[in-house]
């Protein structure tokens, strides 16, 4: 519960804070695997835009998310449980664009020798995950559906940069996570679940883009033309997804970006889906609002929400998807 009281805290000061944009911009980003990484890395951003980036890696949505309600990130990207999260804090933020629909970019893995099969073989067992992340409103979902008792595992909050090391350690039976952590803990590891499996058991989960409120007020243009960036990306994915992920270039540049390995790139990008501006507006209208209201009343039964709001709609737009073109 510290992360949801530390957000609590924040809220006043994300209110008063105000970007002026020939000071520069500065964005939070994660290390999942999608196209538009290819855009940081070439500097399409700060091209379409003509606005000085600072590019901020975060390990995980947790951390990235304080640092917006610091006011020391304007724009950020987090999963949809953190968005879930911080808006039942009442954060001002807004959802404006859609970085990936998850699937197997994020999965649960366990030691081949760890006895556990689906829903066989959790007690007793360490399981390591972000806390307030998708990774880990995907793996309370998979533990519900499996019908396992959640009080008979250990559920221990490790960034994505320590699991890979508790793993080699010995200290974990079983890990929900993202890029770099993923590879490195599948190579002596089997994946038993991934956040594809858990959207059709009922939980889907989302990368999502976000502004602070009064950035996204102030600077309507700025944020327009960032969509158009990523929906480019997503275009010329979507266009020839075999070609896309065949290109050493792209696979370079990704692994750049986000420290995964190149070798596993390619099959991360097949598993994820990047809505174009026509998928992301539909979507936006309704789809993620009600992934996000659907995660906050199941984080509140699992008791790491208080309480939650009516209506998340206030939360996400897609007024700014249809100035970015197709």
């Amino acid at each position: 519960m510290k992360v949801f009281k530390q957000l609590a805290v924040l809220v006043a000061g994300f209110l008063m804070s105000a970007v002026v944009l020939a000071d520069g911009v500065t964005i939070g980003y994660q290390t999942g695997i999608e196209p538009a990484k290819i855009a940081i890395a070439d500097g399409e951003y700060e091209k379409a835009t003509g606005v000085k980036i600072n590019w901020r890696r975060f390990d995980n949505g947790a951390e990235l998310i304080r640092a917006m309600a610091s006011g020391d990130v304007d724009i950020g990207n987090v999963g949809s449980s953190i968005v879930a999260t911080a808006a039942t804090r009442n954060l001002p933020i807004e959802t404006f664009l859609i970085a990936a629909q998850l699937g197997a970019s994020e999965a649960l893995v366990v030691r081949k020798d760890s006895g556990i099969n689906g829903a066989e073989g959790w007690a007793g067992k360490i399981i390591a995950v972000p806390f307030v992340s998708t990774s880990h409103y995907s793996l309370l979902s998979a533990l519900k559906h499996w019908g396992v008792d959640v009080s008979k595992v250990k559920i221990i909050n490790l960034r994505v940069s320590e699991i890979a090391a508790a793993w080699s350690r010995g200290d974990i039976d079983a890990a929900y996570v993202w890029e770099p952590g993923l590879g490195k803990i599948k190579e002596t590891g089997k994946v038993i679940a991934t956040s594809a499996d858990v959207a059709q058991w009922g939980a889907p989960t989302f990368d999502l883009w976000i502004s602070r409120k009064a950035f996204a007020e102030k600077n309507p243009e700025f944020l327009s033309k960032f969509a158009q960036v990523s929906l480019a990306q997503y275009q010329q994915y979507q266009a020839n997804p075999a070609q896309f992920g065949a290109s050493q270039s792209n696979l370079d540049k990704i692994a750049k970006v986000t420290g995964a390995k190149t070798e596993d790139i390619k099959l991360l990008l097949g598993g994820d889906s990047y809505p174009v501006a026509a998928n992301q507006a539909q979507l936006l209208a309704g789809a993620v609002s009600k992934a996000i209201a659907d995660t906050a009343l199941f984080l509140k039964g699992q008791g790491q929400l208080d309480k939650v709001l009516p209506d998340y709609s206030g939360f996400v737009s897609g007024r700014f998807i249809s100035q970015s073109g197709s």
